[in-house]
């Protein structure tokens, strides 16, 4: 196990992915469950905001409305607490790999570094929501502000976070880092501007430490 012991007994593996955005974590989500799927695993490819008939109305509210900033965290954390409650828990049982675009490092991140919630609150909500769990493995897609924003400019309509200035994103990209400092068992920090077969291939050196 890359993250330790465990508060409930389950064979499977929880896989996030986080990074700015524009950062390219998406582009490599279905690479690595048809990589999973090849190597037989079960698979649950799911994400946050969202990830239940709930939280995917949440997801709508919190991507698109705007409001006060600790209403913002806490719908999050509600979200991911039905989430965990609905999706990952029972699927981790049962033994299926879980891939989430996104988990409670994004909160830290955006809310916490983008918008500056106070970090002791974040931590509570983290204590409270999940107090046991944590993701086996995360892939932090680590790239500059002024290249996710040239990557966004060719993409869908933005939500609210994307049309963020950069200094909101640098803030955001800093909190990643720190989280990845402070938890350097399961981060792993990938240098998201070099070519999509070179980090193609650093992920599946990766996947291979947790068979």
């Amino acid at each position: 196990m890359i993250n330790g012991l465990k508060p409930f007994s389950y064979s499977g593996r929880f896989i996030t992915f986080e990074g700015i955005d524009g950062a390219g974590k998406s582009t490599h989500i279905q690479f690595v469950t048809d990589l999973l799927r090849e190597k037989g695993y079960q698979l649950v490819v799911t994400r946050e905001p969202g990830g239940t008939a709930l939280g995917e109305k949440l997801r709508d509210l919190l991507l698109h409305d705007k409001m006060n900033l600790e209403t913002e965290a806490l719908l999050m954390f509600a979200a991911r607490r039905e989430h965990i409650a609905e999706v990952i828990e029972p699927a981790l049982k049962r033994g299926d790999w879980v891939i989430s675009d996104r988990f409670t490092d994004a909160s830290f991140a955006y809310q916490g570094g983008g918008r500056g919630l106070d970090l002791d609150k974040m931590r509570q909500l983290e204590a409270w929501v999940h107090p046991h769990l944590q993701p086996d493995l995360t892939f932090l897609f680590d790239v500059s502000p002024e290249v996710a924003q040239s990557r966004l400019e060719a993409a869908r309509s933005p939500d609210k976070f994307e049309r963020e200035k950069a200094d909101f994103f640098n803030r955001v990209r800093h909190e990643y880092l720190r989280r990845a400092e402070e938890f350097p068992n399961r981060f792993r920090v990938i240098d998201s501007s070099r070519s999509i077969g070179a980090i193609r291939e650093t992920i599946k050196e990766l996947i291979g430490e947790m068979d």
